[in-house]
């Protein structure tokens, strides 16, 4: 009969994803993964099976967590389109100087993981990022939507195409922040594209 795990499956998972998000894939070891989560090697690879399996889950449960936030955010029908993705952008800048590592931002895990791994075949987690990446898309195009029917956004560029504008400013401002850009060269970003939504 099998022995009953003596582990909480749920917070190591967390704290791994913890380990990944500071240090990325390849520069996280077995034995920092066993640091972080209290367990030793064999429980490790009894649970997850190996280091890449890990990883995916972790991934998974940090763009879940990241995302149903946003989607929450931008679905809020109290405040106006433009509002939302305000709200959006103040977010992000929150978590680039809640979370730090050595000092500076740790950044986004899915943005560390779309560039780490992206000369790698890795098509369970290309997928993964493309679904997240869908989610996120979705939930812009909904807000801007919004905004185009309450007034609050002018712009004539299609909602899909400042969607993805959108996401890559986020993006950029996740990698400027763990470059060591400070808050308020993060927030001037954020009120450019947001400019950019009226014009």
């Amino acid at each position: 009969m099998a022995r009953p795990r003596m582990f909480d499956e749920g917070r190591a998972l967390e704290a791994a994803m913890h380990a990944f998000w500071a240090k990325g894939y390849e520069a996280t070891s077995t034995q920092d993964l066993c640091e972080a989560t209290g367990l030793g090697r064999s429980s490790i690879y009894n649970t997850f099976a190996s280091k890449r399996d890990l990883f995916r889950r972790a991934l998974g449960r940090y763009a879940a967590m990241m995302t149903d936030r946003q989607e929450t955010l931008l679905a809020d029908a109290s405040m106006s389109g433009a509002d939302r993705i305000r709200a959006l952008f103040a977010l992000v800048v929150d978590g680039e100087f809640e979370v730090r590592g050595n000092g500076r931002s740790i950044g986004c895990l899915t943005v560390n993981t779309t560039v780490e791994l992206a000369r790698y075949d890795e098509p369970e987690v290309a997928a993964l990022l493309a679904r997240d990446l869908a989610r996120r898309l979705g939930a812009l195009r909904a807000a801007l939507e919004a905004g185009r029917r309450d007034g609050s956004i002018t712009s004539e560029r299609g909602a899909d195409s400042l969607a993805r504008f959108l996401n890559a400013v986020i993006g950029g401002m996740r990698v400027s922040a763990q470059g060591g850009a400070d808050r308020a060269t993060l927030e001037a970003v954020a009120e450019t594209a947001l400019d950019a939504l009226t014009r």
